[in-house]
C-alpha cells in the first residue's frame, strides 16, 4: 500500500509539473499574440494614418486651386505670383492671398471654415477607421492563434520531451530493439513500456517509410535490370548470328546490323531516362523559372509534330487571350512531348490527336493532349506514372514505361498536377494542371 501511494504522488506530481508547463507555454503563446497583434495594428494605423494626412493635405491643395479658378478665372504659374498663408490676429482665422510681382493683391480669402471641414472630414475617417480596428480586434486575434497553434504544440511536446527522464533500464530496452531490427521484417517494433509509447510510435513510423524506400529501391533496380537485359540479350545473339553466318550472307548481315542499331538506340534513350530520374532524386536537376508564353509554347510543339509524325493529323485549340506562366520552358516543352509520343504510340494511324491550352476557372492554367486511342482502365490509371509500369495491353508496343514518370516529376517541381481521363477503345484526356 505504501509503495502505491509513493508511486501515486510521484505520478501527481509529473501531472502538476506537466501542467504547469502548459501553462507557462500557454502564457508565453498568449504574450507573443499579443505582441503580434499589436505589431500589426501599430503598422495598419501608421499606414492609416499616412493615407489620412496625404488626403487632408491633397483636399485642402484641390480646395485652393479650386478657389484660384473660380475667383481668377485661371490658375496662375507658380512664378509669377507669390502665394502665402497667414493668421488674422484679430479673429485668429487663417487667411490665403495671392500677389503679383509688383504685390498687387489679387486674392485674398478666409479658408478657416473650409480647412475646418476638411479636418472633421478627415477626422471622422480616422475615427472610422479606429473603430474598424475595435471590431476587427477579436476576429484577427483568432487568426493569429490559429496560426501560431502548431508552433505552440511543437514547443509543448518539445517541451514533454525533455521533462522525460528515463533510466539506465529503458536506455538498455532502446538499445537492445533497435538492435535487433532487420530492413525486411514487417512486424512493428513494441518495447512494452508505457512510458516508451511516443518513442517507439515514431521509430515505426520511421521504418515503415524507410522499408517503403527500401521496396521502390528493389522494384526500380529489378525493373531496370530487365529492361536493360532485354537489349543486351538481342545484340549478343545478333553478334553471335553475324559471327556463324553473317560474314557470307548479306541478308542476315543487313537484318543483324538493323537489329543491333535498333536496340542500341533503345538501351541508349532508356540509360538517358533513367540518368534524367537518377538527377532529379538526387537533386542535381535544376529547375530555372522565367515567364513563359504557354500558347507560343504549345504552338511549337503542334508545329513539330507535324514534321515528327505524318502518321497522325493534329488540331490545335488555342486559348481565348495568350496565356504566360513562370516555368522552365525546356522541362515543360519536354513533359508534353512525352505526352504527345504517348498518345501518337497509341492512336491509330490516321486517327487525330487534339492539343490545347487554357485558363481554368480556379485561375490556374491547363495543357492538354487528347487522343482517340486504345485508352485504359481505371486500375492502369492509378499507377500509370510509376516507373517502369506498363500494362498489359501496351506490352506488345515499344517503350520504356519511364517516360510519364519523367512528365509527373517535371509537373511536380512546377507545382502541378495531372487530370486523366481515359476509357478503354475510346482514347485519353490527359491535363496538366499548373499554377499561373
Amino acid at each position: 500500500m505504501g509503495k502505491l501511494n509513493t508511486e501515486y504522488k510521484k505520478l501527481n506530481k509529473e501531472a502538476k509539473k506537466l501542467n504547469n508547463a502548459g501553462q507557462d507555454q500557454s502564457r508565453r503563446m498568449t504574450s507573443i499574440t499579443r505582441k503580434l497583434h499589436f505589431s500589426l495594428i501599430r503598422r495598419k494605423l501608421g499606414i492609416w494614418l499616412i493615407c489620412d494626412l496625404l488626403l487632408f493635405l491633397l483636399s485642402s491643395a484641390a480646395f485652393l486651386f479650386g478657389l484660384e479658378y473660380s475667383c481668377l478665372s485661371s490658375i496662375p504659374e507658380f512664378r509669377s505670383v507669390s502665394r502665402s498663408l497667414f493668421i488674422d490676429k484679430i479673429q485668429r482665422h487663417l487667411w490665403y492671398s495671392i500677389k503679383d510681382s509688383d504685390h498687387k493683391v489679387l486674392l485674398e480669402k478666409d479658408i478657416t471654415q473650409i480647412l475646418v471641414i476638411i479636418t472633421a472630414i478627415v477626422g471622422a475617417v480616422l475615427a472610422v477607421q479606429l473603430v474598424s480596428v475595435l471590431l476587427s480586434y477579436y476576429g484577427e486575434n483568432k487568426r493569429i492563434r490559429k496560426v501560431l497553434r502548431p508552433i505552440n504544440e511543437i514547443a509543448l511536446r518539445a517541451d514533454e520531451l525533455s521533462r522525460l527522464s528515463f533510466s539506465e533500464d529503458k536506455y538498455q530496452v532502446l538499445e537492445e530493439a533497435i538492435e535487433h531490427i532487420r530492413p525486411g521484417e514487417e512486424h512493428p517494433l513494441s518495447f512494452q513500456d508505457s512510458d516508451l509509447v511516443g518513442v517507439e510510435a515514431a521509430i515505426n513510423n520511421l521504418l515503415i517509410r524507410m522499408r517503403d524506400t527500401y521496396r521502390q529501391q528493389a522494384r526500380f533496380v529489378n525493373d531496370a535490370s530487365h529492361e536493360l537485359r532485354t537489349p543486351i540479350a538481342v545484340i549478343k545473339g545478333y553478334a553471335n548470328m553475324l559471327d556463324r553466318w553473317g560474314k557470307e550472307d548479306e541478308k542476315i548481315l543487313d537484318e543483324s546490323i538493323g537489329a543491333i542499331q535498333n536496340e542500341a538506340e533503345h538501351m541508349n534513350h532508356l540509360v538517358e531516362q533513367l540518368l534524367f530520374l537518377a538527377r532529379g532524386d538526387s537533386g542535381k536537376t535544376s529547375v530555372r523559372l522565367e515567364e513563359v508564353s504557354l500558347t507560343s509554347m504549345m504552338q511549337e510543339v503542334y508545329e513539330e509534330s507535324f514534321m515528327i509524325d505524318e502518321a497522325h493529323p493534329y488540331r490545335f485549340r488555342p486559348p481565348d487571350s495568350p496565356l504566360t506562366i513562370q516555368a522552365d520552358a525546356a522541362l515543360l516543352k519536354q513533359a508534353v512531348r512525352i505526352l504527345i509520343d504517348n498518345a501518337a504510340k497509341y492512336t491509330n494511324p490516321g486517327d487525330e490527336i487534339l492539343l490545347g491550352c487554357g485558363a481554368s476557372g480556379e485561375g490556374d492554367v491547363y495543357i492538354q493532349v487528347q487522343d482517340t486511342g486504345i485508352g485504359m482502365e481505371e486500375a492502369d490509371v492509378q499507377h500509370m506514372f510509376e516507373r517502369f509500369y506498363r500494362s498489359d495491353e501496351v506490352r506488345s508496343y515499344q517503350g520504356t514505361g519511364l517516360g510519364l514518370s519523367i512528365a509527373k516529376w517535371i509537373v511536380d517541381k512546377h507545382g502541378g498536377h495531372f487530370e486523366i481521363l481515359s476509357r478503354t477503345g475510346l482514347g485519353t484526356r490527359i491535363r496538366v494542371v499548373l499554377p499561373a
